[in-house]
């Protein structure tokens, strides 16, 4: 029911509209300046019909760094990943930094472009798509809940950058991994002068061709010793390398979650590991925490990351390798494996655990590719030695 009220010679109306959904305080709109109070109620009463019908809709006064953080409170709620969660927050900022005290239905398309190209110019393309998701998710929640009358990402593409030549050099180099004599090499250094449980990570990171927090989430109960598998169910969350605040999350995708078969060699590495680890575990019975992680530390809890990448610099330093080998490089390095083997793309996939086939078909391109180039320096050297 509208209210009415007289204001000097001009009428006012006051139409409640419901519930604002995030500040939970009671809405109403009013406009004045209505010569009579007929009037009034003839232009309340439209209001009324728009809102009984649904099509009322209304510009919230709620700042876009307010609706921002709510938003990203339900989001949070909605089931996805924490790691997702961090990753949107951020992608978040940048448009909190701009618009925190703007309300949110005063920002336009034109805004909204502009600032988008801005930050183009300064981030590569895989970040800006992540930024322009989640700036339609924000806006796109807003206008379902009416805060905003236009969308202004709807119909805003991003152009795609155009690379040159030095930058799609530098993204070719971002395949980097091991070649076969490089891997013996280095997996026989990791044997001989390797910390504790070195040979055992980079062999399984190496034979098996797992994700870093993939490997770090194993457990004994993943592993079958008389089939010769290993489960992948799991991943490790922990981004502060705090040995303490760990999560194990589902995989990175749904066909990440598999079964793979693994070497006789890795499943007799792994044997010996769990006996020595049963040993560590009487050792530091006090302070050992058994969780049944396979590659633990003396105090049972999941080896953290940083360890891993800090030894593995060190082995690579002492085996003169200069390439920039990372823990998912191994992940590459058994992909050029599998192919060298003569293993399809479709059984390439199914063992990496990619969901999208492309994935598979980009990595497996440049494989190949770096075997062409190193299969035709290798006839030219034998036709040399021919001529010679």
């Amino acid at each position: 029911m509208a209210k009415f009220k007289q204001r000097g010679k001009t009428w006012t109306y006051y139409v409640y509209v419901g519930i604002n959904p995030l500040t939970k305080k009671r809405i109403e709109v009013s406009k004045g300046g209505f010569k009579t109070k007929r009037d009034a109620q003839a232009a309340a009463r439209l209001v009324e019909l728009e809102k009984e019908n649904g099509t009322l809709i209304l510009e919230s006064k709620i700042t876009f760094g307010q609706f921002a953080h709510d938003w990203l409170k339900t989001y949070s709620r909605s089931g996805v990943k924490k790691s997702t969660v961090r990753a949107r927050e951020k992608e978040m900022k940048h448009f909190i930094k701009v618009w925190w005290l703007y309300q949110i239905g005063l920002i336009t398309k034109k805004m909204y472009q502009e600032r988008m190209l801005d930050l183009s110019e300064k981030y590569s393309q895989n970040y800006m798509d992540g930024i322009a998701a989640t700036g339609r998710m924000i806006f796109g929640h807003a206008f379902e809940l009416g805060i905003i009358k236009v969308n202004p990402t709807e119909g805003f593409r991003l152009p795609k950058k155009q690379l040159t030549v030095e930058e799609l050099e530098n993204q070719e180099e971002d395949i980097t991994f091991l070649e076969k004599e490089e891997l013996s090499q280095f997996l026989k250094l990791s044997a001989t002068e390797g910390l504790e449980m070195d040979l055992e990570v980079f062999t399984t990171l190496s034979y098996s061709g797992v994700r870093i927090g993939e490997l770090l989430a194993f457990k004994w109960a993943d592993f079958d010793e008389k089939k010769g598998t290993l489960r992948i169910t799991k991943t490790l969350y922990n981004p502060n390398n705090n040995i303490e605040q760990y999560e194990l999350l589902t995989p990175k995708t749904k066909g990440s979650v598999r079964t793979i078969r693994i070497d006789d060699f890795l499943v007799k590495l792994l044997r010996k590991h769990k006996i020595r680890q049963k040993e560590i575990q009487l050792k530091n019975k006090p302070i050992y925490q058994d969780e049944g992680f396979i590659f633990a530390r003396d105090d049972g809890r999941p080896q953290l990351r940083k360890v891993i990448e800090t030894r593995l610099k060190r082995l690579l330093k002492k085996a003169g390798i200069t390439k920039n080998i990372t823990p998912h490089s191994f992940r590459h390095t058994h992909t050029s494996l599998l192919i060298e083997a003569g293993v399809g793309i479709k059984e390439i996939q199914q063992r990496l655990g990619h969901t999208d086939i492309n994935t598979t078909m980009n990595i497996y391109a440049h494989m190949t590719a770096n075997m062409e180039e190193k299969a035709s320096q290798q006839f030219s050297k034998l036709m040399k030695d021919l001529l010679l």
